[in-house]
């Protein structure tokens, strides 16, 4: 069988049945839409939970050390595998922090030079807490710390929160996925079951459930690229030109990994592969109960 022959079958099926047609790429796409912008959000809700990560350091102040036991331990800190980076904070660069915050009224007792010395440490964004947590107690057990503090409850929450957004959008994601999937599916076997007795007189002239099945597959891969088209076109229109103009602090959000391209591609591969595995599910279940004597 020609791949012409498929591709013109495909095509003119969507012609002949224009309603059930409309129906699965409409279902399309409002599912790979909706996908997309979970997809986009989750991407942005992730980088705001990496960023407020990133602000939050591990405080490790020291006893009185000469410096080369304060050099020794700065290499010790920076051996270890969750810490990013290692800022040195002297006695007097903290009492010139708390002479700038607190202004007139903290310059005396900056004077006392009270502060303790410490190393600011940025941890790596993709560490747990229990990994944080074991990091602390033993930079807590290292000669010359007197004491490590860093934001535990405001981690967590960070954490706690982006794993219940993740398990909601996950949720909802695969909730449109299969709703959008059996709608291709019904679709095409509201197709099938009007062709029926042509499916029966190709069976009767030694044509293959193969055969038959192959220009059903095209249709709903055809389908799904039109709604995938579709969706990619309003979202590209939506965050370039309607949030920036009606919603300015909408319009910051990036898109996946920098460039539009990206998910506009999956979505379209997504659109395509939902009308593909719809149909040929479809397809093969009632092409095959299509009996020749019935």
């Amino acid at each position: 069988m020609s791949l012409g022959y498929v591709v013109k079958e495909g095509m003119a099926g969507i012609g002949r049945a224009k309603l059930a047609a409309f129906t699965s790429i409409f279902s399309l796409f409002i599912a790979v839409l909706l996908l997309g912008l979970l997809a986009r959000l989750g991407y942005n809700g992730y980088e705001v939970a990496q960023s407020l990560k990133k602000s939050i350091d591990v405080e490790v102040f020291l006893m009185d050390l000469d410096e080369r036991t304060t050099n020794e331990l700065s290499e010790q800190l920076k051996e270890e595998e969750l810490v990013q980076e290692v800022s040195y904070i002297s006695k007097d660069s903290a009492a010139a922090v708390f002479e700038e915050e607190f202004g007139s009224a903290g310059r005396s007792l900056a004077d006392l030079k009270f502060l303790p010395a410490s190393f600011k440490l940025n941890i790596n964004p993709n560490a747990q807490i229990s990994q944080v947590d074991s990091l602390v107690n033993q930079i807590q057990s290292y000669r010359g710390v007197d004491e490590v503090r860093f934001n535990q409850q405001l981690l967590k929450r960070i954490e706690s929160n982006f794993q219940t957004a993740a398990m909601v959008g996950g949720g909802l994601g695969i909730l449109i996925l299969l709703a959008s999937m059996i709608l291709v599916f019904n679709t095409i076997r509201l197709t099938i079951y009007a062709k029926r007795d042509l499916i029966k007189a190709m069976k009767l002239v030694g044509a293959t459930n193969g055969f038959i099945r192959r220009p059903f597959v095209v249709e709903g891969i055809v389908q799904g690229l039109i709604a995938g088209l579709l969706s990619v076109g309003v979202m590209y229109a939506t965050f370039h030109y309607l949030l920036p103009e009606y919603i300015p602090q909408l319009g910051v959000l990036e898109w996946p990994f920098g460039r539009w391209y990206y998910l506009c591609g999956a979505m379209i591969l997504l659109a395509m592969f939902m009308g593909f595995w719809g149909s040929q599910w479809a397809a093969r279940k009632f092409i095959k109960r299509t009996s020749i004597s019935e």
